[in-house]
């Protein structure tokens, strides 16, 4: 079992990261596979909505000069997704709606080919909107066929330094948690 965190924050090391990395912790202890990939200093452009992806349905975009596709191949091979952004003005980064758009349109472009997948969508905010990009990421699940994978509160960490979502307490837990229902779910599937 694998599960692919993909970090949409700017700062490579940052909140969303420590977020993601939590959960990974958490399933990795439950010897679940994990890798983390950071979007940080990397191009990520959003979709062209050039279609091609439609006419080849060859479970790649067809701009293939970026990490788009190894991103694709990443969660084609995992059981579980975790998408991870920052609240930039209410919304989810850049970087990561285009990594929705562009996996997203492939996948529909190919029969929905993440469905029964397990996800599960993580924010890092410093005081409000995190609701608004919590649902955005989900939004690509539900979309998708996919699993949401749910914890003990929304999947939530707040800290504007980075580091400081360390101290949310409850934010921590909540990582936690997201991690180890991830990880009976993923086995109970798998049964």
């Amino acid at each position: 079992m694998k599960v692919v965190a993909f970090c949409g924050s700017a700062r490579k090391d940052g909140n969303t990261a420590a977020l993601l990395k939590i959960a990974l912790e958490e399933l990795s202890r439950a010897g679940v596979e994990t890798e983390l990939v950071e979007l940080a200093g990397k191009s990520v452009p959003g979709c062209i909505a050039c279609y091609k992806c439609f006419e080849n349905k060859d479970h790649r975009c067809a701009v293939n000069n970026d990490i788009i596709n190894d991103c694709i191949a990443k969660m084609e091979a995992a059981d579980g997704i975790l998408l991870g952004s920052p609240t930039y003005f209410a919304d989810l980064s850049a970087s990561m709606k285009a990594l929705i758009e562009r996996c997203g349109m492939v996948s529909r472009a190919n029969g929905d080919m993440l469905k029964r997948k397990l996800g599960a969508s993580v924010v890092a905010v410093r005081r409000c909107g995190a609701s608004h990009v919590f649902s955005s990421m989900n939004y690509f699940f539900l979309i998708g066929q996919m699993i949401i994978v749910g914890s003990s509160y929304w999947n939530v960490g707040i800290g504007r330094a980075p580091g400081e979502v360390l101290s949310d307490e409850e934010g921590v837990k909540t990582m936690k948690d997201l991690g180890n229902n991830m990880a009976w779910a993923l086995e109970r599937l798998a049964r």
